[in-house]
């Protein structure tokens, strides 16, 4: 809470900032967002999800929205899927007794992911103000296709790792941390494929999945582009030709990259994949600072564009509810399935 400001009728300036997961389920946070109108307006209300405090979250709209050459081919036309994935490479550590309770959906699906994806899939905003932001953002959480309880598994698959080795260091199963039960069926690693039933994404798979004990952490936005519709040039037997892909690296190492095609010098006509890359390190430095310095600076100011409005909160557990209830309710796959 930011230092009392006397205001209209004495009335202390109070602003309230609330750490996600906000609720664990989409029952639970309609009933915390009821129990806070009643104390706060809306405005007063900062609901925090430090993802949208990283540079290269934010810089999605510059790239998206301050370029002409990208927006035009930002569509089901153009587009083939998309895939956002944060994979981590560390286990539950301190977290187990919070894991235990939220699971891999509720701890990464439900807001960073989701954000990332509202963020790629948003309709341009007539200003760069908090609530025409968000409302673009809300419009494509409503427009995500629901999960229906007789086909989630067509959309979604869902893992937990076993003990496995990570480097020199052999590290234990999901099951084997301790505070955690020996027969949970908290899922680790869940890969959905949610489908956006809107004009612009009608047909184009975004596919997110988030896991710990990976070989390595990276979080990153792909998007690959359909191929061309018809190829001039020759293929070896049995060689397809690589699609286009912009990626957008959120961490460790944050930058953009294109892969294109490219010639390779010599007198056949032979193609190879080459990438584009800007590295955010190299090209500016002297600027870094923790996203949630960003967020509790806009805070203080104000700023609510790059915090999450109770609606938005409501629809993007609307969005996940379903497969979190249809996993709860059925029999787990064999766990563990995967090694750390």
């Amino acid at each position: 809470v930011a230092p009392r400001v006397p205001q209209v009728a004495s009335r202390p300036w109070v602003r309230v900032i609330i750490e996600k997961p906000f609720g664990r389920s989409l029952a639970s946070a309609e009933a915390l967002n009821a129990t806070v109108r009643k104390a706060l307006a809306e405005h007063q209300v900062y609901r925090i999800d430090h993802y949208l405090g990283k540079e290269t979250v934010q810089n999605l709209l510059v790239l998206r929205f301050a370029n002409s050459i990208f927006e035009p081919v930002w569509n089901r036309q153009h587009i083939d899927h998309v895939q956002i994935t944060a994979a981590e490479s560390v286990g539950v550590e301190h977290r187990a007794r919070y894991y235990e309770e939220a699971g891999v959906l509720r701890d990464m699906f439900q807001n960073h992911l989701l954000q990332l994806l509202t963020l790629t899939a948003m309709e341009p905003p007539v200003t760069f103000s908090a609530d025409a932001v968000r409302d673009e953002k809300v419009k494509v959480l409503r427009a995500l296709r629901p999960f229906e309880p007789g086909n989630a598994h067509e959309f979604a698959v869902r893992g937990q790792y076993g003990p496995g080795q990570r480097g020199n260091e052999v590290v234990p199963g999901y099951r084997d941390e301790p505070g955690i039960a020996p027969e949970s069926r908290t899922p680790t690693f869940a890969a959905v494929r949610f489908l956006v039933d809107n004009w612009r994404w009608q047909g184009v798979p975004f596919y997110l999945r988030s896991a710990k004990r990976m070989p390595c952490r990276t979080t990153e936005v792909a998007i690959t582009f359909r191929q061309p519709p018809h190829l001039m040039f020759p293929l070896p037997p049995g060689q397809g030709l690589q699609p286009n892909v912009l990626a957008l690296r959120i961490q460790p190492q944050e930058g953009i990259a294109l892969r294109f095609e490219a010639k390779v010098p010599g007198v056949d006509v032979r193609m190879v994949s080459v990438d584009m890359d800007f590295d955010y390190d190299e090209a500016f430095t002297g600027n870094d600072h923790d996203a949630y310095e960003t967020l509790l600076l806009d805070c203080l100011l104000g700023e609510a564009t790059l915090f999450t409005r109770s609606d938005e909160v409501e629809a993007a557990w609307r969005a996940v509810d379903p497969l979190i209830a249809h996993w709860e309710a059925t029999p787990t796959p064999h766990f563990p399935n995967y090694a750390a």
